[in-house]
């Protein structure tokens, strides 16, 4: 790492040495049991790194299939979804175009005129989409997503880009393709999951998420397995699932 991307790094990280924080986060991505578990990580320490509100991992898969495999909110995972739906976004765009983008507004971005405007309704204003890959292969993209316009700056697009590097390290050395789809069927099954939630109690999807997170903690267990568990007893009204107002 350069002098110039270590000052980088440490600005956007804060009060944590730049080298530190990567070594504490090869370490933890290194002792994750499973590719759920360490893609939800990477983006979660993504969202650390650039100290933004969001983030996400969208993967390439086998003749092209792109799924959300992990994101820190449902959002995100709607964010990915209307780039498929409209063709075209930055996440896109990282997997085959210059490989890093940053979106200041994203409702008047000229680059993407129909996915800017929807996810600006959720209320992501800006973005930052960088590749993940190694050289050997071309894993997806990572996206970056904050509630405020004009919230990133070039600092923060460097930071991003060298987290990429040792996040498509860390997915080199702890997946393959077995691992990262189960990764993408466990995101399909949560959020099969908050649907149910959505209709029994009439919450939104933010809500239904949180619930769901905090049933992980308390309860020890994995998120899919909360997920498989609400999927699989929707149809019992006394099956023991109450959301907390």
């Amino acid at each position: 790492m350069s002098p110039m991307e270590q000052t980088s790094s440490r600005r956007a990280i804060g009060d944590v040495d730049a080298t530190t924080f990567f070594s504490q986060m090869a370490l933890e991505l290194h002792g994750e049991p499973n590719a759920e578990s360490t893609v939800q990580r990477i983006a979660e320490y993504a969202r650390m790194a650039v100290g933004c509100d969001d983030a996400g991992i969208m993967l390439v898969h086998a003749r092209q299939q792109i799924e959300t495999a992990a994101a820190t909110s449902p959002r995100v995972a709607q964010s990915h979804d209307l780039q498929i739906i409209h063709n075209e976004g930055p996440c896109l765009d990282a997997l085959d175009g210059d490989g890093a983008y940053m979106v200041p507004e994203t409702a008047t971005d000229p680059r993407w005129v129909k996915w800017g405007p929807a996810v600006h309704e959720l209320g992501l204003l800006s973005a930052i989409s960088v590749r993940l890959e190694t050289r050997d292969r071309r894993y997806g993209s990572l996206n970056l997503y904050s509630s405020e316009a004009a919230a990133f700056s070039e600092d923060d697009l460097a930071v991003a880009t060298i987290f990429s590097r040792h996040a498509s390290v860390a997915l080199a050395a702890a997946h393959n393709e077995d691992g990262l789809q189960v990764a993408v069927d466990a995101r399909k099954l949560i959020g099969q999951a908050q649907g149910i939630l959505m209709e029994r109690f009439g919450i939104d999807a933010d809500r239904a998420f949180t619930f769901m997170r905090r049933q992980s903690q308390d309860r020890n267990q994995k998120l899919r397995d909360i997920a498989a568990w609400i999927v699989d007893h929707r149809a019992d009204p006394q099956a023991g699932i109450s959301e907390t107002k």
